[in-house]
Formats: structure tokens, C-alpha cells, sequence
């Protein structure tokens, strides 16, 4: 095992994130470009590396590599398609997922940071209309395999599920348990905090490893539900 090398974050690069959407220059940003590198780029870099093992004991076709644009978002922003013309990003963010074109429709692992709040879980980004209607037909065939890997939901209290959701009821044979999950449009579970003390320390590794490790068994179901979708 890795020795950890994460210390934590600092203030200086939550100032910088608040910073740079007031002062979205490419000017200013060079000028700050340090601050971005020491206070930022370098904590996530650290943060992937120290997770590595527990992610790939978790699935071992991760990206791993603890560069911008593989694990790592760019603090650039595109702008081509885009009303907003803002040259950088204000929120930067972490994620393992598998190297594929259409990751959008597969389950991914993330961890974000904003100038007042960071969260992490692990979900869809933005899951098809025909990947969640494979899902909602997996649960109406096996729902016994469905509740054993949620079964852990109800016994914590780290992570909400998040997701927009159909008006409409789907299926209203469904106990309200699953309606919750069945509903959604896409969905994932979050753990949303204020900054604090945990964000500045070592102790954040520990919390993520241990969260990450509860999500595994839902993680791997729904790479199962993207074979079923690539097979039909």
C-alpha cells in the first residue's frame, strides 16, 4: 500500500476559487497561476494518488492517472457552445471512471469542491432515457436483486440519492422504497458538506475510502445494467 500523501486542503485555494469568478481574466489568472498549481492542482493530485488502491480494488479498469483531463477537470472553461463566456471554472473536481466514449450512460465516482462546499459520491452524470428503462425492467424482473444492493441505503446516513424525477408514476405497484430510485430521470448519491475542518485534513482520504467502499456493491450493478444496454 501507497504511502498517503494527501495533507488536506487550504484556505488559500478555496480564496482562489471564489477569486477567479470576480477576476476572470486570463491575466489575472496568470498571475495567480501558483496559488491554482500549489493550492489546488497539487492537493487533487495528491487525493487521486492517495485513493488509487481503494479504487481499483473497486474496479480495476479505472483511469487512475492523477492528471488534468484524465482524473482531474481542466480550470479552463469551453465556451464555444456556451452563452457564458468565462474563461475558468470556479469549482474544480475529481473522478474514476472507465475510459469509454459513452461514460455519460455508466456509473463514475467523484469528489468536487467549490468555493463554500464540497461533496462526493458516486452515480450517473446524466444517464439515457434507455439506460434507466433497462434499470426500471431489471428491478421490475429481479427486484429481491435490487433491494440486496441497496440494502445498505437505509442503515447509513452519509449519502441522499439525488436525481430529477418523473411526475408521472412509473409503476404504482412499486413500494415507496423503490419508487425513490425507480422515479428518477438519472440519479446518484451525494454526500453535500459545508466546509470543514475534515477538508483541511488528512482525515478526508479515510472518509472518502470508507464511502467509496459502501457505494462499491450499487457501483457494480450499475456497470451490470450498462452490459445489459451494449448486449441489447
Amino acid at each position: 500500500m501507497n504511502k498517503k500523501t494527501f495533507a488536506g486542503f487550504a484556505q488559500e485555494g478555496l480564496d482562489f476559487l471564489q477569486n477567479v469568478k470576480k477576476n476572470n481574466s486570463k491575466a489575472w489568472f496568470e498571475e495567480n497561476k501558483d496559488v491554482y498549481q500549489k493550492h489546488l492542482l497539487k492537493p487533487f493530485q495528491s487525493l487521486v494518488t492517495d485513493l488509487v488502491d481503494t479504487m481499483l480494488a473497486i474496479d480495476d479498469n479505472f483511469e487512475i492517472r492523477p492528471s488534468v483531463n484524465k482524473t482531474i477537470s481542466r480550470i479552463y472553461r469551453d465556451t464555444r457552445f456556451s452563452k457564458d463566456k468565462s474563461l475558468f471554472k470556479n469549482t474544480m473536481w475529481l473522478t474514476f471512471k472507465r475510459p469509454i466514449k459513452d461514460w455519460k450512460d455508466a456509473p463514475a465516482y467523484f469528489f468536487e469542491l467549490s468555493p463554500n462546499s464540497y461533496r462526493y459520491g458516486m452515480g450517473y452524470y446524466s444517464a439515457s432515457r434507455n439506460t434507466m428503462d433497462i434499470l426500471r425492467k431489471n428491478i421490475d424482473e429481479k427486484p429481491s436483486e435490487f433491494l440486496n444492493v441497496i440494502s445498505f441505503y437505509n442503515k447509513q446516513n452519509l449519502f441522499t440519492l439525488e436525481g430529477e424525477k418523473y411526475k408521472k408514476i412509473l409503476n404504482d405497484r412499486m413500494p415507496k422504497y423503490i419508487q425513490e430510485w425507480y422515479q428518477r430521470k438519472s440519479f446518484y448519491l451525494v454526500h453535500n458538506s459545508e466546509i470543514d475542518d475534515h477538508l483541511f485534513s488528512p482525515i478526508l482520504i479515510d472518509e472518502l475510502i470508507s464511502g467509496f467502499k459502501m457505494l462499491k456493491p450499487l457501483y457494480r450493478y450499475l456497470w451490470k445494467i450498462y452490459h445489459i444496454q451494449n448486449q441489447a
